[in-house]
């Protein structure tokens, strides 16, 4: 694994976790987290941390960008990139193997394909120049410098300031943006068949709400996390958010909330697929295999 970073991903409810925990238990390796959401200390159960599975056989499997953060703080792609640059660069020096596992896709992808790292500092004076722009104009100014792969950089205020401000700098100093690291890429990912995950689905939310995710929110909001944070979270915490504040009924969040996981797995495997046309090789294997083949199966990608 000289050189080689090996990344596991899939859909949500895909038991890729597990898989990497117990990959990294036979080659010294430390996982990295690729997840949007489980940077956020507070946010276990929602965002599906499954920490346990970080223990196997009696040995703790050592993980990285999970707990970064207090929620409602906003991480963005650009704040990852370089979280993950250190973390790798940390574990590299150690002597240890580097393990990139998770399932959000544009983050995994700007690792494998090796987005622009930008180091752009932020700037009053062009915030203040844009502020009377509605979002609409904004986004067309965005997409008139950048091709606007997915919605993240505009689905907020926040976001789309923040992204153009980077590609203004970005026309200015041109030298400052570094990529991501030279590094030889195996990738494996973890897929069902459809009406077997949308059972597993099915079967991990009824866990999760068992578990306490209602409470795990409704902390949040008492410790003073703005709900309008947790509705742009998405997902668990959109729909449980709307259950506390009483705007839909229990049966209408766990509803909704599988209804949207099922279509984000779906979002998730256009992504996938997308990288795949763009040239990365992602080598799947039948989520249904039993775990110490699929692990044997991995072993023998990298080893």
């Amino acid at each position: 694994m000289e050189n080689t970073l090996l990344t596991i991903t899939g859909t949500t409810a895909s038991g890729k976790t597990q898989l990497a925990a117990e990959v990294a238990y036979r080659i010294g390796g430390e996982i990295i987290s690729a997840d949007s959401r489980q940077v956020f200390r507070g946010m276990d159960i929602g965002s599906g941390k499954d920490l346990e599975d970080y223990r196997v056989h009696g040995v703790d499997i050592p993980y990285h960008l999970i707990d970064i953060h207090d929620a409602g703080y906003e991480y963005n792609l650009y704040q990852f990139l370089g979280d993950f640059q250190t973390a790798y660069d940390d574990i590299v020096r150690r002597g240890r193997k580097p393990i990139l596992c998770g399932g959000t896709g544009m983050y995994v992808d700007g690792v494998v394909r090796r987005y622009e790292l930008p180091d752009a500092p932020i700037d009053e004076d062009f915030r203040r120049s844009i502020a009377d722009k509605s979002d609409e104009e904004l986004t067309e100014r965005l997409a008139s410098m950048i091709k606007l792969h997915n919605h993240t950089d505009t689905e907020t205020r926040d976001r789309l300031v923040r992204a153009l401000e980077i590609q203004e700098y970005k026309l200015q100093h041109p030298d400052s943006f570094t990529k991501m690291p030279d590094i030889n890429h195996v990738i494996v990912g973890v897929h069902f068949p459809r009406e077997v995950l949308v059972k597993r689905i099915e079967t991990r939310l009824r866990q999760r709400i068992d578990g306490g995710m209602v409470e795990e929110v409704n902390t949040l909001l008492k410790q003073g996390v703005p709900p309008e944070r947790l509705l742009r979270y998405g997902l668990e915490y959109r729909h449980v958010t709307l259950f506390l504040q009483g705007k839909i009924t229990k049966e209408q969040m766990f509803e909704g909330l599988f209804t949207d996981i099922r279509r984000f797995s779906k979002r998730q495997m256009t992504w996938f697929r997308r990288m795949e046309r763009n040239g990365v090789k992602i080598n799947w294997l039948d989520g249904q295999l039993p775990l110490e083949e699929k692990v044997e199966r991995v072993l023998r990608l990298v080893c």
